[in-house]
Formats: structure tokens, sequence, C-alpha cells
């Protein structure tokens, strides 16, 4: 009976990583690459480790209590986790989204009971917004605990606790780069410290969105890659507290159709149905596979969350 898990909590993390032989032959490239499945955690992404350590951390510290409400300001896949984690230990949720969230993400919180308050998207453009709105959210929910993806610095520390070492782990300590995108920047910063830790001359990548890839105050629906953030020119105060922007050694744009594109490629190519955020890590991944001095290297990417998350988005006529 040893091998039967206690609840939801025993089986976040230890994702597979896949060589992604087929992707390398589709695009004939000299370099390795390593998908971490992070989908196939319990509630389907990443962010279900960052929820159980922000919880277990409050938990530990004594802030929560059985059916207290924990609020945050989320994207989706935060929100999901944290709903997932909260389901599971006895709390209640309610979370701020902008309008221009997934109808999928949005229907798998209300799945787990979460309460759902939309923000329009273009708020999201004055300046301070962010801000702004999470002081909102606190006044609104005085008694609530506000998990803080954003700030919490358990969030970092639980990738540098668990992802970093899964990817030293199964790569035997042989992976030359690390790529990811920033949402909070916790995945990035966690596992990037701990590797380069192990690895002071591993390189850590970040992709983030173009310019043109963005959604303005002249085209606020300009299509994004959902969940990824721009982490360079951008307006200070703007980055979330748990990205540390010493971590990445280069910065990688890439645009919304190209990561769309690389996401059903993997689909196509590999099986494995990943969502935008992916998509654009595999276009950073192989822009480097690509360079000559990344003959037979190493690099590992994650993927952070399954393509089924944007079927709304992707509409069912999506071309490779």
């Amino acid at each position: 009976m040893s091998k039967i898990h206690q609840g939801f909590t025993e089986v976040v993390g230890n994702t597979p990583l896949v060589d992604l032989q087929r992707l390398r032959q589709a695009y004939e490239l000299n370099a390795r690459l390593l998908g971490k499945l992070e989908y196939l955690n319990p509630a389907g992404s990443i962010k279900d480790r960052t929820a159980l350590g922000i919880i277990r951390q409050a938990e530990n510290d004594g802030r929560l209590k059985a059916g207290d409400l924990l609020v945050d300001l989320t994207s989706g896949n935060t929100g999901i986790g944290i709903a997932a984690v909260a389901a599971a230990r006895g709390y209640r949720t309610k979370f701020y989204l902008r309008n221009t969230t997934s109808e999928d993400k949005i229907n798998i919180l209300r799945q787990f009971g979460s309460e759902i308050v939309l923000v329009d998207n273009e708020e999201l453009f004055q300046p301070q917004a962010v801000h702004r709105i999470i002081e909102r959210i606190k006044e609104q929910n005085p008694d609530a605990f506000y998990t803080g993806q954003r700030s919490n610095a358990a969030n970092p520390q639980v990738h540098y606790d668990t992802t970093g070492p899964e990817l030293w782990r199964d790569t035997d300590g042989e992976i030359d780069i690390f790529v990811g995108t920033v949402g909070t920047g916790g995945t990035i910063s966690g596992a990037g410290r701990f590797l380069k830790e192990n690895k002071p001359d591993i390189r850590i990548v970040v992709a983030e969105p173009t310019v043109g890839s963005l959604p303005s105050p002249e085209n606020p629906k300009n299509p994004a890659i959902e969940g990824v953030h721009k982490v360079t020119d951008i307006t200070d105060g703007t980055l979330p507290e748990t990205y540390n922007t010493a971590i990445a050694d280069e910065i990688i744009a890439v645009t919304t159709t190209e990561a769309r594109q690389a996401a059903l490629t993997v689909a196509r190519q590999e099986g494995f149905f990943v969502g935008t955020s992916s998509g654009a890590a595999v276009v950073a991944a192989v822009n480097l596979a690509r360079r000559p001095e990344n003959y037979g290297k190493t690099i590992a990417l994650i993927f952070p969350d399954s393509g089924e998350r944007y079927l709304s988005l992707f509409g069912p006529d999506a071309e490779a």
C-alpha cells in the first residue's frame, strides 16, 4: 500500500522530462531539446507547485485556518492551482482576472468553486495599475488571505526546492541551457538559482513577447501570449517582486504567432498538447539550438500548461 498517495499535495511535482527527438528532427537541430511536462501536475500546470508552496508556508506560519478565504490577482493558472490546493485543504477562493483571460481558464476556476471578478483589460494599461488593483483587492477583502503570487517569496522558493533539483537530477547535471518564460518569474528565478549554484556556467534564457505581440491602449484586443510577460523596456515597478532580474543571461523576443505555431508543432510532432507559453519557450530554444556555439549541447525548457486551456483562443482551424 506504500504507493498510494495521500491526497492532492502528494502528487504535485516530479513531472517527466522528455527528449523531444521528433521536434529536433523537424527543426533540423544539432542540440538536444528536453521538455519538462508541467501540465501533468494534478491541476494542470506548473502553478500547482507555486500554489502549494504559498499555502504550505502560510499554514506553517499559522496564517490560515479552515474555511478561510484566499484572494489574488491572476492570469488563470496560479488561480487554478490555488483553487485546487485550497479545495483539498478546506479553504475558499476568490480571484480577480482581466476580462481577456481565456474562457477555458475561467470555467475551470468556477469548477473548483472559486468566485470570479473580472477586471477591464484597459485598466491594466494605466500607470501603476497592478499595484492599484492589488490594493483594491485587499480593501474589498479585508479578512481574506492575499496569496500574493507576484510578491510572495514562497513562489520562487518552491521552484528552488523542487523544479531546479528535478531538472538537475533527471539530466544527471548534463544541462547547458535552461529556457522559460516569466509570468511571476518564480520558476525561472527559483529553478535558475538552483541550477546556477550547481553549474555556474549554465545559461538561463527567458522568452518574452515582442512589443507587437502585446495589447496596447491603441490595440487592446491584440492577441497576446497569455500569461507571458515582457521583462525588458517596461515601466519601473511593473515587474513582479518574485522575478530576479539578474537571473537571465539572455532574453529572446517571440511573437504570438510564432508561439502559437510552435505549440501546434509540438502537438503534431511530439503528441504533447501544450499551451502558448510552451510555444514561446520552444521558439527561444530553437533559436539557441541553431547557433554554432550550442552544437551538441542540452537545452531544457518548461512546458507550463496544456493547450486545452487556450482552445477558445486557438479556434478549430489553427494551422501549424
